[in-house]
C-alpha cells in the first residue's frame, strides 16, 4: 500500500521490484557507477550493522526506542484522546545481535519489525539539503523472504510521516528503489525505513542511500593520526583500517605523527600491519608539540605531498566506525563549497552515549559547549533517533573536535595550519578561522568515533590548566565580536578565586602564567609550544595540591575539627546573592590563621564528584580524589600563598582588561605567520 505525501514536492518515485535474474543481489561496493545519460551513481551512505556482536551498540544501528508514530497518528490521538493507535513493536524486545548475519545483512523474524531509523542508518536529509548540491536521494533495498518495507520521513519538528510501503513475497532477492526529494528539508528532517517479517522471515541483504551526480571523481584523503605514548591504541586503529578495503580505496596515506617516547613502530603488532598497509603507511617522529603540533605536521605533509583532496585528523585514542570515513569524504565531495566535515564523539565506556551533537562557542562568555538546543551526553539506548524530536532539526556548528575531522586541502592552503596552542582550543580556533574565510564546518550525524569521555578527566586543574586559560583568551583576542571579549576577563578572574578558595594553588599559578605569557605578545607562542610543557610540570610539582598518591592509605585519615553545625553539611549557593556571600566569606576566611591540626590530618575526604569550591572553602585541608579514580592529593590552605596569588590575579586581569584592544591587534596581525607552514617547519626542526 502506498500513502501519498502531503505535497507533490515530497512525493517519492518508486521503481518496480527487479527480477533476481537481472539483480543477483551482489554488493556493488562504494565505487561510482556511470549511467547512460552521463551522470554518475554515487553511494552516499550504506546501511551497516556492528562489526562485533555486542548487543550494547545495537541501538546505534537499529532503533531500539520502541515505537514509530506518524503525524496522522498524533493528530488522531489529539482529536480523540481515548483512541488506541497501532504502532510498531518495540525493536529492543525483538532484535538481537544473533539476527545480524553480516556487516550489511540481517534477519527479521516473522511477526517482528526492525527499524533502521537509527543513528548510523537513518539518512540525515536536512544536512544534505543544506550543504550539498543534491536535490533528491535514492533508497535502494535488497531483501528476500516474506514481509514489507515501509519508508518514513520526519520534519524538522520531529513529526513522522509514512512515505511508501511495499510488500515482498518469495525466497529470491528483490531490489526496491524509492526516489526521495530533498526540497522540504531546509530546516532538518530524516528519511529511514522499517522492515517487517510477515508470513515468514524477511532477510535484508543490503541497503544504501544513493544519488545521481555529475562525473566528478571521488576525492582521496590522507589520514593523520597524532600519537603520544599510546602505541596499542594506535596500532588497533591501523589493524581496523587494514581490514576495510573499501575505505583504503580512497586513502592515499595513513600518516602517524609519533611524538612520544613509547614508539608506535615498536609495538609488537606493528610490523604485520605495516606489511599489510604497505606504502600507504608512514610514521614520522618529532618532539612533543601537542595536538596542534602533530596535526599541523599531518596537514602540512598532506598538502606538500599533493596527492590528497582531504586530510582526515584522528586522535590516537579513539575507536573509529570505519564507514564514517567513507561518509565524510563523500559528503565533502558533494558539498557546495569546500567544507570541513566532522565526526561526532561517542563514549568508549558507555558506547551508546553521544558526547555532543554539535559544538559551538558562546561568544559573550567565549566558552565552548554543546550547540544551542542540544543536550550533553545523549543516550541512544534510552532515546533513539525516531523518538527524539530535537535531533530532527539540523544542528549547525562553529567547529568540530579533532578526534575526527576531515579538512579539504584547499581550506588548509587558504587558512593555514593550526595555531601553536599545544592542546585545547586549536580545533575551535581553526574552525572559526575557516568560517571567516567562507568554509563552514558540518558535524555529520552517522560519522563518529568512540572516545574516552570527558567526565573521566579533570584537565582544568592539572598541567592543562595553563593551556585552557591561555588558548581560550588567545582565540578570543582573534575572534571575539565583543568589546574586551565580553565576559571573558571577568570569568577568568572568577576562576582564579574558585581555585584559590579551593586550595588549588597550582592551577591558580598556571592560570596566571598563561595570562602573563599572553601579555608578552604572540611571538611567544611557537617558543612555548616547544618549551613550556617541561617548565609547567616543574612549576606545578612545587605545589602540595599537585602531589598525588595512588593509595589513600599513604595519607593520614581525615578528621573533622568539629562536627557540622546542627548536622547540616555544606550546600551549594542557590542565588546570585548567596553565591557572592559564599565567595566573599571563603575569600576572607583564607586570611585567617590555619588550624594546626589540619597539617596532621586532612579535615575532610572529598570524592571527585563532590569537588566544589564552596565545599572546600570551609576547611583548612582536604583529601581530594582525582577524576580518574586512580589517585588523590592532600589540599592544604596557605594564607601567604593566597595573598600572593590573589594580588597577582587582580593585577594581571586589570592589565588584560586595559590592554585588550592593543593585544587583539597584535595577535590578529601575527596570525598568518603563526599558522604558516614555514613557521611550523622551523618549530618542528628546532631542538632545545
Amino acid at each position: 500500500m502506498t500513502i501519498p505525501a502531503t505535497s507533490p514536492a515530497t512525493s517519492p518515485t518508486t521503481s518496480p521490484a527487479t527480477d533476481p535474474a537481472t539483480d543477483p543481489a551482489t554488493d556493488p561496493g562504494t565505487s561510482p557507477v556511470a549511467n547512460p545519460d552521463g551522470s554518475v551513481e554515487r553511494v552516499l551512505q550504506r546501511v551497516i550493522l556492528p562489526l562485533d556482536a555486542d548487543n550494547d551498540v545495537l541501538p546505534l544501528y537499529v532503533d531500539a526506542s520502541g515505537t514509530t508514530k506518524t503525524a496522522e497518528d498524533e493528530e488522531a490521538v489529539e482529536s480523540d484522546p481515548g483512541q488506541t493507535v497501532p504502532t510498531t513493536a518495540p525493536v529492543g524486545d525483538s532484535f538481537r545481535s544473533s539476527q545480524v548475519s553480516g556487516r550489511r545483512s540481517a534477519v527479521v523474524p516473522d511477526g517482528t519489525v526492525v527499524s533502521f531509523g537509527s543513528y548510523f542508518n537513518g539518512f540525515p536529509a536536512g544536512y544534505w539539503r543544506r550543504w550539498s548540491t543534491l536535490s533528491e536521494v535514492v533508497l535502494r533495498v535488497v531483501v528476500r523472504g516474506s514481509g514489507s518495507m515501509t519508508v518514513y520521513r520526519s520534519t524538522s519538528k520531529g513529526h513522522s510521516h509514512r512515505v511508501e510501503s511495499r510488500r515482498v513475497d518469495g525466497g529470491r532477492p528483490v531490489t526496491m528503489e524509492v526516489v526521495l526529494p530533498l526540497k522540504t528539508f531546509i530546516d532538518g528532517g530524516w528519511y529511514w525505513f522499517d522492515l517487517a517479517g510477515d508470513g515468514g522471515d524477511l532477510r535484508l541483504d543490503r541497503a544504501e542511500w544513493l544519488a545521481h551526480t555529475d562525473g566528478t571523481a571521488p576525492g582521496t584523503l590522507t589520514i593523520g593520526i597524532t600519537s603520544f605514548n599510546r602505541p596499542t591504541f594506535c596500532v588497533d586503529q591501523l589493524v581496523a583500517l587494514a581490514a576495510q578495503p573499501e575505505v583504503l580505496e580512497i586513502v592515499d596515506e595513513v600518516l602517524i605523527v609519533d611524538q612520544g617516547s613509547d614508539k608506535v613502530a615498536e609495538e609488537p603488532r606493528f610490523a604485520d600491519v605495516a606489511q599489510t598497509l604497505g606504502a600507504r603507511l608512514r610514521v614520522v617522529e618529532q618532539p612533543n608539540l601537542g595536538g596542534s603540533g602533530g596535526f599541523s605536521r599531518a596537514m602540512d605533509e598532506t598538502v606538500t605531498r599533493g596527492d590528497s583532496d582531504y586530510c582526515l585528523l584522528l586522535d590516537d585514542d579513539v575507536v573509529c566506525e570505519p564507514e564514517g570515513i567513507l561518509r565524510a569524504a563523500t559528503f565533502a565531495d558533494l558539498a557546495r563549497t569546500p567544507t570541513i566535515v566532522g565526526g561526532q564523539m561517542l563514549s568508549l565506556y558507555d558506547r551508546c552515549v553521544l558526547h555532543a551533537y554539535g559544538e559551538s562557542v558562546a561568544e559573550y562568555r567565549w566558552f565552548w559547549g554543546p550547540a544551542p538546543g542540544t543536550p550533553h551526553g545523549h543516550d541512544f539506548a534510552a532515546n533513539g533517533l525516531r523518538g527524539t524530536s530535537w535531533m530532527h532539526r539540523r544542528i549547525d556548528v562553529d567547529y568540530n573536535g579533532w578526534w575526527m575531522c576531515l579538512i579539504p586541502t584547499d581550506v588548509i592552503r587558504k587558512v593555514g595550519l593550526s595555531l601553536p596552542m599545544f592542546i585545547k582550543w586549536d580545533d575551535a580556533e581553526f574552525g572559526l578561522r575557516a568560517r571567516v574565510q567562507g568554509h563552514p564546518t558540518v558535524t555529520l550525524p552517522g560519522v563518529a568515533v568512540w572516545h574516552v569521555p570527558w567526565h573521566e578527566k579533570d584537565d582544568t586543574i592539572d598541567w592543562q590548566a595553563y593551556w585552557h586559560r591561555r588558548n581560550r583568551i588567545a582565540s578570543a583576542l582573534l575572534h571575539s565580536p565583543y568589546a574586551r571579549g565580553g565576559r571573558l576577563v571577568l570569568e577568568s578572574f572568577e576562576t582564579q578565586i574558585k581555585h584559590l578558595v579551593s586550595m588549588q594553588y597550582s592551577a591558580a599559578e598556571l592560570g596566571l602564567l598563561a595570562i602573563e605569557d599572553l601579555l608578552e605578545g604572540p611571538q611567544r607562542m611557537h617558543r612555548d609550544v616547544r618549551r613550556r610543557m617541561a617548565e609547567l610540570r616543574a612549576i606545578r610539582a612545587t605545589y602540595v595540591d599537585s602531589q598525588a598518591q595512588d593509595d589513600l592509605e599513604k595519607f593520614p585519615p581525615a578528621r573533622r575539627p568539629k562536627p557540622p553545625r546542627r548536622g547540616v553539611h555544606p550546600k551549594p549557593p542557590r542565588s546570585k546573592l548567596a553565591l557572592l556571600k559564599s565567595a566573599a566569606a571563603g575569600s576572607i576566611r583564607q586570611l585567617m590563621p590555619v588550624r594546626e591540626t589540619s597539617r596532621r590530618n586532612p579535615e575532610m575526604a572529598v570524592p571527585h564528584v563532590f569537588l566544589q569550591w564552596w565545599r572546600l572553602a570551609k576547611v583548612d585541608s582536604a583529601l581530594v580524589s582525582g577524576a580518574d579514580g586512580a589517585s588523590a592529593a592532600w589540599y592544604q590552605r596557605d594564607r601567604d600563598k593566597f595573598r600572593e596569588l590573589m594580588a597577582r590575579s587582580v593585577r594581571v586581569h586589570l592589565q588584560l582588561w586595559q590592554r585588550w584592544n592593543e593585544l587583539a591587534e597584535e595577535y590578529r596581525a601575527a596570525l598568518p605567520e603563526l599558522t604558516s607552514p614555514q613557521t611550523w617547519r622551523e618549530t618542528i626542526s628546532t631542538t632545545d
